[in-house]
């Protein structure tokens, strides 16, 4: 990387609506607010036959509450890391954000971006220094409807090509929900994988009554039953899971990867690049998590194109990864720009420009 004194940091804020406000177990979400950032290295002046143009990385800070920092915090410390990078270096920029997680994985992925770029390779192979991959299985992602609107918006997916349909239960009774489930297996069909996720919304006599209902509807994977904090809970529904996947998603900021191992809490856990801190810090733990056997599972949290192409990468890097939750560009109104992904037949189409692919996302806003 170049020193300090070449390297520049500029963010700006945006705020996307969302087509529709998505219902969960944890509030709705009526739009995405952060801050796109662009790093520039005013050394690189185009030698390597790129142009005349300086070579640029960018990322996304896109706060959610009760997973990141605030809003307001996230530009407090993209502000310090504007001018750590000034004075000292990258290093001391991931320093100064290390505690606000949105902010660091707008530094951290720019500065992979950057360096991919100059390298003129993908991002993802950047970060997992593996094999050329195309495609990566995705979701999608069912909203709390009512039982005909759950089953229209998944006739509507397994339509577009998607194999796997993770509805979001927890806001009714847990009668309701297997209900929309058992209507959408019958409208799908057995090929289909169906998941559903709670967002800690049940206390545990509700998760075992689900598992037991989800068991005969088929469900693959149930996604954090019970609040975060309870892991020896998760613990028991495994033993009594009847087949059905245990995934942990909250609890994984809660309790860290060696505490859901040691208590047996989870076959799955679910990575969500924004809110552990970075597209690098996810690398990491999906490869802690391979190696005890725990499926790692990429998710966003309704960025925009730039975050949400980096999770694609990050994906991309994951051996044998199962189908995740990267196929929520539609959730969007608007967006940063053109999305580089195509979602295809129930894959992200991954790209193979260098770097993260993206472009047309700074402009002249």
């Amino acid at each position: 990387m170049s020193a300090a004194e070449d390297l520049s940091l500029e963010y700006r804020p945006f705020s996307l609506d969302l087509v529709e406000p998505l219902e969960t177990a944890d509030g709705t979400i009526a739009s995405r607010d952060g801050f796109l950032v662009r790093l520039v290295d005013e050394a690189d002046d185009g030698s390597d036959g790129a142009g005349d143009e300086p070579a640029v990385g960018y990322g996304e800070a896109t706060p959610l509450p009760g997973w990141t920092e605030s809003r307001e915090d996230c530009e407090r410390a993209l502000e310090r890391a504007q001018e750590a990078l000034r004075t000292d270096g990258p290093s001391e920029a991931l320093e100064a954000v290390d505690r606000q997680v949105a902010a660091r994985h707008a530094l951290s992925l720019a500065l992979a971006d950057l360096q991919a770029t100059r390298e003129s390779t993908p991002l993802y192979r950047y970060l997992g220094q593996g094999p050329m991959v195309g495609r990566v299985p995705v979701n999608a992602t069912i909203g709390d409807g009512s039982p005909d609107e759950t089953v229209a918006a998944a006739r509507a997916a397994v339509d577009r090509g998607f194999t796997t349909c993770k509805l979001k239960v927890g806001l009714r009774s847990v009668e309701d929900d297997i209900e929309r489930v058992r209507r959408v297996r019958e409208a799908v069909g057995d090929r289909i994988e169906l998941r559903a996720d709670a967002n800690e919304a049940w206390t545990f006599e509700e998760a075992q009554s689900a598992l037991e209902g989800f068991a005969d509807c088929g469900v693959s994977i149930l996604e954090q039953p019970l609040p975060a904090g309870a892991l020896e809970g998760h613990a028991d529904l495994r033993k009594e899971s009847r087949g059905v996947s245990i995934a942990l998603d909250e609890g994984l900021l809660e309790h860290g990867v060696d505490a859901i191992c040691d208590a047996g809490a989870a076959d799955v856990v679910v990575l969500k690049p924004m809110a552990l801190g970075g597209i690098d810090v996810a690398r990491q733990v999906a490869a802690w998590l391979s190696e005890l056997e725990v499926a790692p599972l990429v998710t966003t949290t309704i960025d925009g194109v730039v975050a949400r192409t980096g999770a694609v990468h990050l994906a991309a890097a994951i051996p044998d990864v199962p189908a995740c939750g990267l196929a929520t560009g539609d959730l969007l109104a608007t967006d940063l720009g053109r999305d580089p992904v195509l979602i295809e037949k129930g894959s992200a189409v991954v790209p193979q420009a260098k770097g993260l692919g993206v472009a047309d996302v700074w402009g002249d806003r």
